[in-house]
């Protein structure tokens, strides 16, 4: 796996409580959740490669890939 890039990210309170819940209830971590929702919406807008869209295997169950 290659290393991830480290920032800090400034949220709302409301909207941190909001991804934590969401969180719990797929199972994952906060930083998890804003991972996947992020490559979610990256994979969504045909701004990724295909050989970076096949390296996130944590998708969560039930919910399918666009087909290519």
């Amino acid at each position: 796996m290659s290393e991830k890039k480290k920032f800090l990210l400034r949220l709302d309170e409301s909207l941190y409580s909001n991804l934590e819940k969401w969180a719990a209830h797929d199972l994952r971590s906060v930083n998890a959740q804003i991972e996947f929702l992020l490559t979610d919406a990256v994979r969504k807008s045909g701004r990724m490669k295909s050989q970076e869209d096949n390296s996130d295997s944590r998708e969560t169950p039930g919910i399918s890939s666009p087909a290519s």
